[in-house]
């Protein structure tokens, strides 16, 4: 299964601020789970999209206001949830930070009703 890790956290907080995941990203190489992944620009940088009465409306930013931002995602397959939350466990971020698990949808996506 596929799912996606979601990295949030303090964009101004130390740990937030080091560079690199600590040999995660190598581990996760090797044991060949990672499909793509990329760290984000800060949300200053974010432009909120959303559309109401067929108008659309831009914010500068993130839509919710909160110190805890997603920085960076990634993109990984394994067997199942169990093995996701090892994975996302072992990243560094999950000591000072949040790290979401959803999974992949894989085919048609469903519509909304």
């Amino acid at each position: 299964m596929k799912y996606l890790l979601m990295i949030a956290g303090d964009e101004t907080a130390a740990e937030h601020a080091n560079d690199g995941c600590g040999g995660w990203s190598e581990e996760m190489e090797q044991r060949g789970v990672v499909r793509g992944g990329a760290g984000l620009a800060p949300a200053t940088d974010a432009t909120t999209v959303r559309v109401r009465n067929a108008e659309v409306l831009l914010t500068d930013g993130p839509f919710a206001e909160t110190k805890e931002v997603v920085g960076g995602f990634v993109l990984i397959e394994c067997a199942d949830l169990d093995e996701a939350i090892e994975i996302a466990a072992k990243h560094p971020a999950a000591g000072y930070g949040t790290i979401e698990i959803r999974p992949v949808i894989d085919g048609p996506t469903p519509t909304a009703q």
